[in-house]
């Protein structure tokens, strides 16, 4: 589970990338380490010109150049990472949002929550909390809180090809429909 997590977060830091203000207030702080790639990158991807045979490729470049924000927060420091669990809280109360699903292995919780879009395969966006890991270390920094939110119109149908470019974890394609 943590090799997991720890996969998830070297394949989207390059990303980089948040949208929330809400959750802005960490990206200036000393002991978080924050990732943010804007809209104007995910359009510079989806204008790299390059021959796709493969339609998972394609599937991911068509949600890359869908995308708006992506932002990822990470913190050892306990403080900080119950200050991230507030302002989770806090969003969670304002937004309209539904939990996708939620994992623990033994203390490490993963809590994902999805906004809806513009039809039932699309959604808006993707937020994923984690708290409790231990002795989980990325480019020599140690972090135990993470917090990532992926902005845009987001194909449910497509989110396999997501899930596999990016390492993240396979529990995500339940969110995809049947192809």
């Amino acid at each position: 589970m943590k090799r997991n997590i720890l996969i998830i977060l070297i394949a989207v830091l390059p990303l980089s990338g948040f949208s929330q203000s809400l959750f802005d207030k960490f990206e200036d702080l000393d002991d978080v380490t924050s990732v943010v790639v804007n809209k104007s990158m995910f359009n510079l991807l989806a204008k790299i010109d390059v021959e796709v045979d493969d339609q998972e490729a394609q599937d991911f470049m068509d949600i890359a150049s869908s995308l708006k924000s992506l932002k990822v927060f990470t913190t050892d420091n306990k403080e900080i990472g119950d200050d991230m669990k507030s302002s989770v809280n806090r969003y969670l109360k304002s937004a309209t949002m539904e939990e996708l699903m939620r994992v623990k292995d033994k203390d490490t919780n993963v809590k994902f929550y999805i906004k809806q879009g513009r039809d039932d395969d699309h959604v808006s966006e993707l937020l994923m909390f984690v708290t409790g890991l231990k002795e989980v270390e990325a480019n020599g920094q140690k972090f135990e809180t993470v917090l990532l939110s992926l902005t845009g119109d987001i194909d449910l149908n497509k989110i396999n090809s997501l899930t596999n470019k990016m390492n993240l974890p396979k529990e995500l394609n339940k969110a995809g429909k049947k192809q």
